[in-house]
C-alpha cells in the first residue's frame, strides 16, 4: 500500500464507528484529545473447566481484562463502584481506551472518573486476547453463545476480581446485548443498566441475514478448508466489506466515498487493514455467536433502572421496527431514548461516540444505590 493510501486508511478507521471495531486502530490514552485517566492495568483470569451451553468444555478458559482505578466497598463489604463496560462484535476492551469514549468519560471530572470508579472491561469469549480460534483449535474451539460469554464475565467479576456488585454495567452493540441479558439473569447484582445501540430481541430480520451473508460466505468458501486454513481465504474480503456497509450511516459513507474511484479506494484500504488483523474463524464464530440471544421473554426480570440508547441512523437496529419503544414497556424501570440523526452521529457506530449520550448516563447515575 502506498503511504498516501495507508494515510487515507488510518483516516478513515479512526472515525469508522465499526460493528466490528477491531478494524478500527486502537487509540491510546496518550494520543486521545484531552484525555487524563491513567492507562489501564491489563490481566488474565482463567477459569477451568468451563462447559459451554453447547456441550463442549475446555480445560482452560482465558478472559483477558483491562481495569482503571480500584474497587472500594462500604462498611458492609459491598463493593459501590465498580462499572463494567462491555464491547461490539470483533471488539475488545481497548477498542474503547479511546478519545471518543474513555476519552470523554474516564477523565478527571468526566462521569466514570477513574479515580472514583473500578471500571472493568473485559475482552469477550472469542475477542482481543481471550480464548478464540484463532488460538490454535481453528474451527474445533467450542461454538460459544452470548449466553457462554456473559457467564464468562460474571466469572471474571465475582471470582476473578472479588467484585460483588456493580454500580454500573453498560456496554455497546454486543455488549448492549449482553447487558440486557445481565439485567435479567443476575437482577439484584447492579445499581443501573444502560445497553447501547441494542435491542431486547432475538436476531432477525435484517440483523440475522447480513450476519448469515458473512457466516455463508466463509463457510462456502473452498479455501477455508473446515477452518484448517493456512492463510486467510478470499472470503474474509466479502465479510469485511460487509461491516463496512452495516457500520456507519450512508450520508457519511457518501462524504467519505463521493466518487467511483474514491469509493473503491476507500474500501480497498478497508479491506486491506482489516485482511492484516483479523482472522476468518474469529470473525465467523464471533458473528455466529448471536444465535442464542434472547431477551424478550425475560424482560420483567429486570429490577434495575434501564436506560437503552439507540441511534436514528442505525442501520443494524432501526427504531422504525418499533421494538424498543414496544418492550422497553415490559421493564419495570426502563427507559429508551432515540438519538436524532445529525451531522454528528455515526449510524450503528454511535454507540462509540460517548458526546452524543454521556447527558443520559449522567440521568442514569443519579440512580440512588441498591
Amino acid at each position: 500500500m502506498s503511504a498516501a493510501r495507508a494515510r487515507s486508511a488510518v483516516r478513515l478507521v479512526a472515525r469508522c464507528g465499526l460493528v466490528l471495531a477491531t478494524l478500527c486502530l486502537p487509540v491510546s490514552p496518550a494520543l486521545a484529545e484531552g484525555a487524563a485517566y491513567p492507562p489501564p492495568v491489563e490481566g488474565d483470569f482463567v477459569t477451568r473447566d468451563f462447559h459451554f451451553t453447547s456441550g463442549e468444555s475446555l480445560p482452560e478458559l482465558r478472559i483477558h481484562y483491562r481495569t482503571f482505578g480500584k474497587p472500594r466497598a462500604d462498611g458492609h463489604g459491598v463493593v459501590r463502584n465498580a462499572v463494567l463496560v462491555l464491547h461490539g462484535t470483533g471488539g475488545d476492551g481497548g477498542s474503547l481506551v479511546r478519545a471518543e469514549f474513555a476519552g470523554e468519560l474516564f477523565g478527571p471530572g468526566q462521569l466514570l472518573d477513574a479515580t472514583r470508579y473500578f471500571i472493568v472491561l473485559p475482552d469477550g469469549i472469542g475477542h482481543g486476547k481471550s480464548s478464540k480460534p484463532s488460538d490454535g483449535l481453528h474451527a474445533h474451539f467450542p461454538h460459544y453463545g452470548y449466553e457462554d460469554m456473559v457467564r464468562a464475565e460474571y466469572l471474571l467479576l465475582t471470582e476473578g476480581l472479588k467484585v460483588n456488585h456493580a454500580r454500573l454495567i453498560m456496554g455497546t452493540s454486543m455488549g448492549g446485548m449482553h447487558t440486557w441479558l445481565w439485567g435479567e439473569q443476575h437482577p439484584k447484582y447492579m445499581d443501573a443498566l444502560m445497553p447501547l445501540a441494542s435491542l431486547p430481541t432475538q436476531i432477525s430480520g435484517r440483523n440475522r441475514v447480513w450476519r448469515r451473508l458473512i457466516m455463508d460466505a466463509i463457510k462456502n468458501d473452498p479455501a477455508w478448508q473446515g477452518g484448517e486454513y493456512h492463510a486467510q481465504p478470499p472470503a474474509l474480503r466479502t465479510a469485511i466489506e460487509m461491516i463496512w456497509l452495516v457500520g456507519s450511516n450512508p450520508p457519511l459513507r457518501q462524504q467519505e466515498a463521493p466518487t467511483l474511484v474514491k469509493a473503491d479506494e476507500v474500501i480497498d484500504a478497508y479491506v486491506a487493514h482489516g485482511m492484516q488483523v483479523d482472522d476468518a474463524n474469529d470473525l465467523l464464530y464471533q458473528v455466529a455467536a448471536s444465535h442464542d440471544y434472547d431477551p424478550g421473554p425475560g424482560l420483567e426480570k429486570i429490577e434495575a433502572p434501564l436506560l437503552a440508547v439507540n441511534s436514528a441512523d442505525d442501520l443494524v437496529n432501526p427504531p422504525e421496527l418499533g421494538i424498543l419503544d414496544q418492550e422497553i414497556k415490559r421493564v419495570p424501570r426502563g427507559r429508551a431514548i432515540v438519538i436524532p440523526y445529525s451531522t454528528e452521529t455515526h449510524g450503528h457506530g454511535s454507540h462509540t461516540y460517548a458526546v452524543l449520550w454521556k447527558q443520559y448516563l449522567a440521568e442514569l447515575l443519579r440512580s440512588p444505590e441498591r
